[in-house]
């Protein structure tokens, strides 16, 4: 018998018994991405409304899924503090029955460790336990780690469906305080086809990176359409705080191998995985692919260490001096600053670093109203998420403009024309007034 073994018996429980240690007063850590742990979630939210207020404060990132957590007449019961708006949760911020803290990513930890965001639980989603009573925490170890590791009381899922990843990615048995047995598939998010437009962006994207590049990116349409153009790159890295299937087929091809990597050479770093059973079989126990807390993978000083480091991110809108909106649509909130910054930041100071933001020129509303990407003005609210001073490289359908090291006069004029045809008119008569041109 494992010497683990009597240890892990004596902790299990059910979700709805290790729940009734959770009181009102208390702040609770819910682990997110594709891994949320769906059952003790639900015999939370069951036990909420026997709570008085102050009730239960629920501190979450990204989630995915249902979110009956946050109905209305949960609010004084279980209230939600985001640290980045997932469209499950973007309702109840905006109409003020959740709260949104806005922070980098890279920073999230940090909350946990100083103390300034003291938690009394941690719910988590872990693999079972190896040899030596260690268990992974799986497809998310991002900030679910160190919340695990500076909580009073941690309460986690045993999945067998849970891939065990490697790296700087487990806690061990004797860390936890309930254990609850699961045998359920985890979330899945299949990858969308490239239109022409994104296959546009991504091809404009694929020719600044050259081979030995190390990249970051995430998930959905625009990393998807560059993951297209890299067929004949030769030995490209991964360090990025998430990534999906479209990296396992350069892998099988021999496109991205690590091998040039400067920092963690043979490996792909990352901080949560984001996609469907083959990417979950892909990570299970796989060597090259290490997941790492999001203090480390997102340090812009330790993402800057990768030489020819490119980050890729995208952008809801971007002014004609170069400052960028990703996390609200005017004052309305929207998602959050995510890694966007930290990857940015250490891509400008990577030795052949580049740092892209990415976007379609233009978006079409619901009624047919056309409106440009690229403006002006950013709209009245709208946060700055990346500075006029951090933006180098711009690109839409149309090409690239490059920003760095430009004037305001040389940045407006770079933009309008990588900006949709029927606006640049309108965007050059609106730079000439605010005397941009």
């Amino acid at each position: 018998m494992p010497s683990w073994l009597e240890l892990y018996n004596a902790k299990i429980t059910t979700a709805e018994k290790a729940v009734e240690s959770i009181g009102s007063g208390m702040r609770v850590f819910l682990s997110g991405n594709c891994s949320v742990p769906r059952k003790v979630l639900e015999a939370l939210v069951k036990r909420a409304p026997s709570l008085e207020p102050p009730g239960i404060e629920l501190v979450q990132v990204l989630t995915v899924g249902p979110a009956d957590y946050v109905r209305p007449e949960m609010e004084d019961h279980l209230r939600v503090n985001t640290l980045f708006i997932s469209d499950n949760v973007r309702a109840a911020v905006n109409e003020g029955r959740a709260d949104f803290t806005p922070i980098r990513l890279s920073e999230i930890p940090l909350l946990f460790t100083s103390g300034r965001v003291p938690l009394d639980v941690a719910l988590v989603h872990v693999s079972p336990p190896d040899e030596h009573g260690f268990c992974s925490f799986g497809i998310e170890v991002g900030v679910t780690k160190t919340a695990a590791a500076n909580a009073r009381m941690v309460i986690a899922e045993v999945n067998m469906q849970m891939p065990r990843t490697l790296g700087d990615s487990f806690i061990h048995l004797s860390k936890i305080t309930h254990i609850i047995p699961v045998a359920y598939d985890l979330p899945e998010l299949p990858m969308g086809q490239p239109t022409e437009l994104t296959k546009q962006i991504g091809r404009h994207i694929a020719a600044l990176i050259e081979d030995g590049s190390t990249m970051q990116m995430g998930i959905g349409a625009i990393p998807d359409g560059v993951l297209a153009h890299l067929g004949d790159k030769r030995h490209l890295g991964i360090h990025t705080e998430l990534f999906s299937d479209g990296v396992i087929a350069l892998v099988e091809a021999g496109v991205i191998t690590n091998e040039r990597k400067s920092l963690h050479p043979g490996k792909m770093v990352t901080g949560f995985v984001l996609g469907t059973r083959r990417l979950y079989d892909f990570v299970n126990d796989n060597p090259i692919v290490e997941l790492h807390p999001s203090e480390y993978v997102n340090d812009p000083y330790v993402i800057r260490q990768n030489d020819k480091m490119v980050a890729i991110n995208s952008a809801i809108e971007v002014d004609l001096t170069g400052q960028v909106c990703a996390d609200s649509i005017g004052a309305r909130l929207y998602s959050g600053v995510g890694g966007q910054l930290d990857f940015i930041r250490g891509a400008s100071r990577s030795k052949g670093g580049k740092p892209i933001i990415a976007l379609p020129s233009s978006a079409t509303l619901k009624d047919g109203t056309r409106l440009s990407k690229i403006v002006a003005s950013l709209k009245p609210g709208a946060g700055v998420t990346t500075t006029r001073n951090d933006v180098h490289f711009v690109v839409t359908e149309f090409g690239v403009a490059d920003l760095y090291g430009r004037t305001i006069r040389q940045r407006a004029r770079a933009l309008i024309d990588i900006a949709a045809p029927e606006f640049r008119d309108e965007l050059e008569r609106q730079a000439r007034e605010l005397n941009y041109l």
